[in-house]
């Protein structure tokens, strides 16, 4: 089974930093790209951030451009998530996803899902 799994989530105070990392899973042929999604409570998910595996092009949300930064280590087969400037409105579980497919901010357009891992931020 392919599934991606996250972690680094976390309490953190607004203006503070967090780094969440998503290990992938499956074949690269599986996940040329991967992103970053959240979703808070009542809210539908939301694009984050995505990028792709072997070119490291990067798409992000107009929301979090020049607070994060995603980024990959092929050697560790793992994805990162720097989150710096943190807001309160950025609380909400974060998944990490995998697709086949190119790179794209449509959650339909991704294949694999983590479980998701919380970041709370107060104020």
């Amino acid at each position: 089974q392919v599934q991606p799994v996250e972690s680094g989530g976390g309490l953190v105070q607004a203006g503070g930093s967090l780094r969440l990392s998503c290990i992938a899973s499956g074949p690269i042929f599986s996940r040329p790209i991967m992103g970053w999604f959240r979703q808070a409570p009542g809210k539908e998910r939301e694009f984050v951030a995505a990028i792709s595996w072997m070119g490291s092009r990067t798409l992000y949300a107009d929301s979090v451009k020049g607070r994060f930064t995603i980024s990959r280590d092929k050697a560790k087969n793992t994805m990162y998530l720097q989150m710096n400037n943190l807001k309160v409105e950025d609380t909400a579980s974060y998944y990490c996803a995998q697709s086949r497919r190119s790179l794209s901010s449509m959650a339909s357009a991704y294949d694999y899902w983590g479980q998701g891992t919380q970041v709370t931020v107060s104020s």
